[in-house]
């Protein structure tokens, strides 16, 4: 029973230590209103849930390109993703499944953001290039918003709608997430 606790006690440290270590490494978005800064998101508000009265943070601050155009990205990618249905495939490894990170891979790189890299055998591998806030400016994301969307209108939706239509899709379900 003694040996048990101890094990109990050793396991509360590791992931009390894994949860501080996930707060300070964590990047939380904020918005200025009359009253100070308040969590943008709902990742920033849990975070600043666990935050205990009086307790300092540091922060290093940033400007961000355009968060609610970065969250719109996003949806539109949500709601071509719910849409695409990949046709059969065979594969020698195994049973193949839809995967979203594979998805915004692809769209990324069919809009021409991509890097070419050497692998390790002499053959090459094209790379999505980063759209994070510090690799991305806002003309480029712009940019890359537009192509996404002809992207998805070729393999996604076979050009069964515009563009238009697209848009008034991912702000119907902006409004609901």
């Amino acid at each position: 029973m003694w040996h048990r606790s101890r094990e109990v006690i050793r396991d509360a440290r590791v992931v009390a230590t894994m949860i501080s270590w996930i707060m300070k490494k964590m990047k939380v978005f904020l918005t200025k209103t009359n009253i100070g800064l308040v969590p943008a998101d709902t990742n920033t508000t849990d975070w600043f849930n666990r935050l205990k009265a009086g307790e300092v943070v540091k922060a290093d601050f940033k400007k961000v390109r355009n968060y609610a155009f970065l969250r719109k990205y996003f949806a539109l990618l949500n709601v071509a993703y719910d849409n695409w249905t990949p046709g059969p495939v065979d594969s020698k490894y195994g049973p193949v499944e839809k995967n979203f990170d594979r998805f915004r891979a692809d769209v990324t790189i069919l809009a021409g953001y991509y890097d070419v890299t050497v692998r390790l055998d002499g053959s090459t591998r094209i790379e999505p290039k980063s759209i994070s806030f510090a690799k991305m400016d806002e003309e480029s994301f712009s940019e890359l918003y537009s192509k996404t969307i002809d992207v998805l209108l070729k393999f996604v939706y076979n050009s069964g709608i515009t563009g238009d239509e697209l848009n008034r899709i991912v702000e119907q379900y902006m409004s609901f997430v």
